[in-house]
C-alpha cells in the first residue's frame, strides 16, 4: 500500500459537482493498493497514520498526531499511485490492484482509521473526483507498506 498524506486546514471532494467527502483541519489522503497489499498492510499503515506527528505543538514543533488535534481525514482511492512511467509515455496501471480486490481493502483500511477514534470522509471509488483542499504547511509525506 501506498499513501501520500497532505497536512490539511480544509479539504473536500465532489463527484459530479456535489460534495460527497469534506473535513476541516486534518489529514486528506491519496490511498493507493497493490496486488499482495492485505489487512496486514492496512494495519500497519493505519497505526502509522494515527500517530504519525507532523502537527505543532504550543512551542511550533511537529509533535502532536491527527488524533492529539482531535482532526478528521479525507481518505481518497488512489490507484495511479501505481502507475509505472518507466517505458513510453503513457503509465501502466498493471501494479495497482484491480477494483474487485482494492474497495474492499480501501473501506477495511477506512473502519481501521475510524477505530482509532478518527473521523474519516470519503471520496467515491472508482468515480472520477475532484479533491480541494488547502495543503497547510506544507506537508506532505509518502507512506509506504512495509511490504511495498
Amino acid at each position: 500500500m501506498k499513501v501520500v498524506l497532505q497536512r490539511c486546514k480544509e479539504a473536500k471532494v465532489t463527484v459530479q459537482g456535489e460534495t460527497v467527502g469534506s473535513i476541516g483541519q486534518g489529514l486528506t489522503l491519496l490511498v493507493g493498493i497493490t496486488h499482495e497489499d492485505t489487512e496486514k498492510e492496512a494495519a500497519y499503515l493505519a497505526e502509522k497514520i494515527a500517530g504519525l506527528r507532523i502537527f505543532e505543538d504550543e512551542e511550533g514543533k511537529m509533535n502532536l498526531s491527527v488524533t492529539d488535534i482531535g482532526g478528521a481525514i479525507l481518505s481518497v482511492s488512489q490507484f495511479t499511485l501505481y502507475g509505472d512511467c518507466r517505458k513510453g509515455k503513457r503509465p501502466s496501471f498493471i501494479a495497482a490492484a484491480r477494483p474487485e480486490q482494492a474497495e474492499p481493502l480501501y473501506n477495511r483500511f477506512n473502519e481501521m482509521l475510524r477505530g482509532k477514534g478518527l473521523v474519516v470522509e470519503t471520496g467515491q471509488f472508482g468515480a472520477n473526483m475532484d479533491v480541494a483542499l488547502t495543503n497547510w504547511g506544507p506537508v506532505t509525506i509518502v507512506l509506504d507498506s512495509p511490504t511495498a
